[in-house]
């Protein structure tokens, strides 16, 4: 992965971030030679969301085909929550 140091940042500003991301789809961002930030092209970033969001999806079907799940009306899950609090 490409890193960018605070200070090259300070300086050279987005052309930095646009140099760094030619060759690859994350650069991090160092401060004092400490990796502290990511940086990446906006498409990338939306790819990144579709996955955590279908991660997420196929989560939520293996929970229900293994029968995780609790059906209940509004009343009866807010007392379940206020029992769990």
């Amino acid at each position: 992965m490409t890193s960018i140091s605070a200070n090259s940042l300070k300086t050279q500003g987005v052309s930095a971030i646009t140099d760094a991301l030619t060759n690859a789809p994350e650069a991090m961002v160092s401060v004092r030679g400490k990796d502290r930030f990511v940086v990446m092209d906006i498409a990338h970033y939306h790819y990144l969301r579709e996955c955590e969001l279908a991660a997420a999806l196929a989560e939520s079907q293996a929970d229900l085909a293994a029968g995780r799940f609790v059906k209940e009306s509004v009343n009866a899950h807010m007392k379940r929550l206020a029992k769990l609090a």
